[in-house]
């Protein structure tokens, strides 16, 4: 009832290079992408792992300038059936089923080891958030900050305390530079107003 047409295609990729260069090889796929529904006129298309491969293969800056591909077309029917063939497969190759109540039990254990883990996780959690605050607030940089403020006030107290030296009055550098003067002889400046 279905047909399935192959047909092989070279598909120049040459405008993907105008495309800015971070985005060459996606820009490449989708070039493919559109050829393929516009030769095999179709919407659903299916990239081969291959293909991408071969595109990418060079990195994102550097895609091919023109790839030979193979397209095929093949109807949703076939598509699953071969599931279906798949599925029977797999089916087949499973181990035979154990009784229920060794299932039970390894579902118990399995249940148990997860509920243990997430115990320890939680325990680890707990302390390691216990250390990140002792790490971050030891006890002696607290003893520090609770004796910073007595030192203030110390030191303010001492300031103070102290009292001003008096600043000598222009009078007695008056008379300090006259006495040099009479020192050496020279007569004082006068000062002009």
């Amino acid at each position: 009832m279905s047909q399935e047409v192959e047909r092989v295609y070279t598909i120049n990729l040459g405008k993907v290079w105008l495309s800015p260069n971070n985005q060459r090889a996606k820009r490449a796929i989708n070039m493919i992408r559109e050829f393929a529904t516009h030769h095999m006129k179709t919407e659903q298309i299916k990239i081969d792992p291959d293909l991408s491969q071969a595109v990418w293969k060079r990195g994102i800056r550097r895609p091919p300038r023109k790839i030979r591909v193979k397209m095929a077309v093949s109807t949703y029917e076939e598509e699953q059936a071969k599931a279906v063939e798949e599925k029977s497969k797999a089916k087949d190759k499973k181990k035979p089923e154990a009784p229920a109540a060794e299932l039970e039990e390894q579902m118990e254990e399995k249940i148990e080891e997860k509920i243990e883990e997430k115990i320890e996780e939680k325990e680890k959690e707990a302390e390691v958030t216990e250390l990140k605050k002792e790490i971050l607030e030891p006890k002696e940089t607290k003893e520090k900050l609770k004796a910073k403020p007595e030192e203030k006030q110390t030191k303010q107290k001492e300031t103070k305390e102290k009292p001003k030296e008096a600043k000598p009055k222009k009078e007695d550098t008056k008379k300090k530079s006259e006495s040099k003067e009479k020192k050496s002889g020279k007569k004082p400046a006068k000062k002009s107003k």
